[in-house]
């Protein structure tokens, strides 16, 4: 029987120290089938090619597979438990049914009849923590691009000959589709750190999987994981690093490995580990990475690391002929026609797919006013949420992951759009409690995993894997700021100022405006002013030291208060402002942070 396990430090939780091999009090279950460990990556690819359903063979000699999953499923996941649900941010279901699926996951495993195992670390150095990952053989690919990710044996331990003990556990059947609505789902026993995922093939569930679970332990030891990319920024006077959350289409991934002048590395694309007094611990070897929108002339570093044969990739278009493309859209009925079997078996409707193929239906008439494919025929639109997984080595001038210095820089990203797009293009917060509750927000718009919910939204400190109450993290992120005065934190907005895409007003933060501004504040070049209405530093209009930031990026984007003013709709500024502080007030107090969080956000 699984207990309930605590959500703050107790007895409940494991004590031993990250990565330390489990009691016995975890009894994980024991398959009974031959286990495939450690493959390498020509022998998984291989296996890939002939195990793995809807898997494509590039021009560039990688491999791309097409998920019927083109996301991960909150929506199926439960965290298992009898007690309270009140205390986790998942959906729960009680240990009676969650073990009725175990087992019947279980009889699919002895069915198949062998196992892939992947033996290996989230991190390095002292916060390690070992996992063992395991797939039914048509989730060769699964396993293929989670050994990217994770760190070998021998980049952790003195012994690899030694018997591997893990602390987590990932036991993933792709094609095993459980008698429920749906036909998947994704149970997290926190009690005996397992996850079992049934019915899903998209990869990001394995890599959520393991990292869910180090969320609720390291909460439990004194830290706080953080949906970020890292960078390391070497100064004239010192190194330090650059943590930057975003959820997924705000740029966390481009932002972290564009370059601000020639003393930055990346760190990490994703999810790294805060501790006190800034001490960082990373969690993977590579990086997913989104690929819509990839070229080489604006994201030069994981374009081409994306198109290099050690890649993985997921759901991108290719032609006929293995050309990839990674700004497709809309398909024509020849391109569908040639995708036919894989969309076919990746969920499309054949008789629907072949009204269109054959000119039945035309594409204008399968749209609807958002350019959104009408329910029944998302195979004539590709999927934005195209990813690749690379490994860290084939990242140039990527940073020493056993030599990290703490953190003394913070940001959030906020992709900002639409008529009240009046956040500035940097600001910079001016307490721990402040920062808390613009990280807790966690607002952006329009996220690239989010299929067809488009629009504004938030997800407390970006952050779709803590499973605990989520009022947690933004007491656990002031604790660890207050830990230090060493650390500044900021928001920078990547999506645009002043309306909606095309508009008149709007206008598009670059890449090269985005720079600019990392540049200037990484060296200290800014001089700040306070915002009257939002209480956090913009950038001083008045400073003469503030000219090469108006010459590179513009008053607009540095102020949008002035430009809207400047635009004759200060009107609609002020209603933003007004709608802003009501629903942040309210979201805040929906996860009963601190009052001091709240009125630090809304002064």
């Amino acid at each position: 029987m699984r207990a309930e396990p605590s959500l703050s430090r107790s007895d409940n939780l494991p004590t031993t120290p990250l990565g330390a091999s489990p009691d016995s009090r975890y009894e994980w279950l024991e398959y009974g089938v031959p286990h495939r460990v450690n493959l390498d990556q020509e022998a998984l690819r291989r296996l890939a090619q002939t195990a793995t359903p809807a898997m494509l063979s590039t021009g560039f000699d990688n491999l791309n597979k097409v998920s019927r999953n083109k996301a991960r499923m909150a929506k199926h996941t439960y965290v298992i438990t009898d007690g309270d649900p009140e205390v986790w941010s998942h959906k729960t279901m009680g240990v009676a049914a969650a073990n009725a699926l175990i087992e019947a996951q279980a009889a699919y495993i002895t069915g198949q009849g062998e196992l892939l195992e992947v033996q290996g670390w989230i991190g390095v150095g002292p916060r390690a923590v070992a996992v063992q990952w395991l797939y039914t053989i048509e989730g060769a690919n699964i396993a293929g691009m989670q050994s990217v990710l994770a760190f070998p044996r021998d980049r952790v331990e003195d012994d690899v000959n030694a018997p591997f003990r893990a602390r987590f556990r990932v036991v993933y059947t792709p094609n095993f589709h459980p008698d429920v609505d749906g036909g998947q789902r994704i149970l997290v026993d926190l009690e005996n750190y397992v996850t079992y995922i049934m019915g899903p093939d998209y990869f990001g569930e394995s890599k959520k999987a393991a990292l869910r679970m180090l969320c609720n332990l390291v909460h439990s030891e004194g830290g706080l994981v953080l949906h970020a990319g890292a960078k390391e920024v070497i100064l004239p006077t010192e190194r330090l690093t650059v943590a930057i959350l975003g959820l997924s289409g705000t740029g966390k991934t481009t932002t972290t490995f564009s370059k601000q002048g020639d003393g930055v590395r990346p760190v990490q694309d994703d999810m790294v580990a805060l501790w006190p007094a800034g001490e960082l611990s990373v969690t993977e070897n590579g990086c997913f990475a989104k690929t819509f929108g990839l070229s080489i002339e604006t994201e030069p570093v994981l374009y081409e690391s994306s198109i290099h044969p050690s890649a993985w990739l997921e759901n991108v278009y290719q032609d006929a002929d293995g050309t990839v493309n990674f700004t497709k859209g809309t398909l024509s009925p020849i391109e569908v026609g040639n995708l036919r079997d894989v969309l076919i078996e990746t969920g499309a409707d054949p008789k629907r797919l072949e009204s269109y193929v054959t000119g039945k239906v035309a594409l204008e008439d399968l749209l609807d006013d958002n350019g959104l494919p009408i329910d029944g025929y998302d195979f004539v639109a590709w999927t934005e949420n195209g990813r690749s997984i690379i490994p860290l080595s084939s990242i140039d001038n990527a940073a020493d992951l056993s030599n990290i210095p703490p953190v003394r820089s913070m940001g959030v990203l906020n992709r900002d759009e639409g008529e009240g797009a009046i956040t500035p293009g940097l600001v910079r917060f001016t307490s721990p409690e402040q920062a808390a509750g613009y990280f807790m927000l966690g607002e952006t718009t329009k996220t690239s995993a989010a299929g067809k919910d488009r629009g504004k939204t938030r997800s407390p400190f970006t952050q779709p894997f803590f499973p605990g109450h989520h009022g947690q993290q933004a007491r656990r992120f002031a604790e660890l700021l207050s830990s230090t005065d060493a650390i500044s934190c900021w928001l920078m907005n990547t999506g645009y100022v002043g309306g909606v895409a095309g508009s008149e007003h709007a206008l598009k933060v670059k890449i090269r405006h985005s720079s600019a501004l990392l540049e200037a504040l990484f060296t200290n070049r800014i001089v700040w002013t306070r915002d009257n209405d939002f209480g956090y530093e913009v950038v001083d209009l008045a400073a003469p030291e503030n000219e090469a930031l108006f010459d590179a990026v513009g008053i607009a984007i540095l102020r949008p208060d002035v430009y809207y003013a400047n635009t004759g709709r200060d009107a609609i500024y002020r209603e933003e402002v007004a709608r802003r502080h009501a629903d942040r007030a309210h979201f805040l107090r929906s996860f009963e942070v601190d009052e001091a969080i709240v009125s630090a956000v809304v002064p």
